[in-house]
């Protein structure tokens, strides 16, 4: 599945929660999907900077080049909101994540409900999963010179 056929997935799983409470709910139900965080790879180089919650992300790059992201939150409505973000993203290339528009993000009006800080953080996670994705690109065409 591309990330706009995931993106369009979850647009239309939203569409049909059109009460916050409900969609709340499916956000923090999202976030008990994520894998088992390793409590020893809950370290301040893996804790995303500008989050109002604790936010941890690690990432690495498979032999096929794609990234596979490992994050969590202490923070139950955020790490729901990983749980979208690695949906989208993880196991993908690093071309596909820089190129991707993260629209499902407007569609379920999720940016319009969140606050203020919490808005900070959803792109401080965003930029995380990106720099990582510049980093393995530019390891790769290291690897190619």
């Amino acid at each position: 599945m591309t990330i706009n056929e995931t993106q369009d997935e979850i647009t239309a799983e939203f569409e049909g929660l059109t009460d916050w409470m409900d969609r709340y709910a499916y956000i923090i139900e999202l976030g008990n999907t994520l894998d088992k965080y390793p409590e020893s790879d809950k370290t301040p180089a893996n804790l995303i900077e500008g989050c109002q919650s604790r936010v941890w992300i690690d990432a690495r790059q498979e032999r096929d080049g794609r990234i596979t992201f490992q994050a969590d939150s202490d923070a139950m409505i955020v790490k729901g909101i990983v749980a979208l973000l690695m949906r989208v993203l993880n196991h993908r290339t690093p071309d596909e994540i820089l190129d991707a528009d993260l629209y499902f993000i407007n569609n379920i009006g999720l940016q319009e409900h969140l606050s203020p800080t919490r808005s900070n953080g959803l792109v401080a996670m965003v930029r995380q999963i990106r720099d990582y994705a510049r980093a393995f690109k530019m390891l790769d065409s290291d690897k190619k010179i």
